[in-house]
């Protein structure tokens, strides 16, 4: 294929250039006529699963669910900022089962992910955290309770702050993409 109905193809249908035309072939088989995350409105891989996409808000640049085996359950509200991303097999549940009927959602405070977060590989957010602006998320983790305050990396099962980031630096680039 030419590169100029490659261009063409990606302005018409707002594909994003890191992604190749494959990736949205393989979405429109998958969302449109197999109907897996059909309620999504942008493009997700085929091994991702996203429960309740109405009630995912996302900021500009944020597609949960491109990377492979995503799984997201919104049911209690997720909300991710700019420019966020989620690695390959990261889990975000924002609900739980009660303890003794299992059959019983429990309703819960919704999860925030701040702007610049990333989630490494197979690591799960759980119900009612808040990860504040430029959380990095290490591979693995299980994140338990909130980090509001952010500009840090966390690890761990559960995880705990293993680093701080410079806060002057991570705003500067924050205002470089702007």
């Amino acid at each position: 294929m030419s590169k100029g109905i490659k261009n063409l193809l990606r302005n018409t249908f707002h594909m994003r250039k890191d992604m190749s035309i494959g990736f949205y072939v393989t979405d429109f088989f998958f969302r449109r006529l197999f109907r897996q995350n059909s309620g999504v409105r942008w493009a997700v891989h085929h091994t991702s699963t996203i429960h309740c996409p109405e009630k995912l808000v996302l900021g500009k640049g944020t597609w949960p669910g491109d990377s492979p085996g995503v799984y997201i359950n919104a049911s209690n509200g997720v909300t991710i900022g700019d420019y966020s991303n989620i690695g390959p097999n990261v889990g975000i549940i924002s609900a739980n089962h009660d303890a003794i009927e299992n059959n019983l959602q429990i309703k819960t405070r919704p999860i925030i992910i701040g702007k610049f977060c990333w989630m490494g590989i197979n690591s799960t957010i759980l119900p009612e955290v808040t990860l504040g602006d430029f959380t990095i998320v290490g591979a693995g983790a299980v994140v338990t309770k909130s980090f509001p305050d952010g500009y840090c990396v966390i690890a761990g099962n559960p995880a705990v702050v293993i680093k701080q980031l410079n806060k002057t630096e991570c705003e500067a680039f924050a205002a470089s993409k702007r």
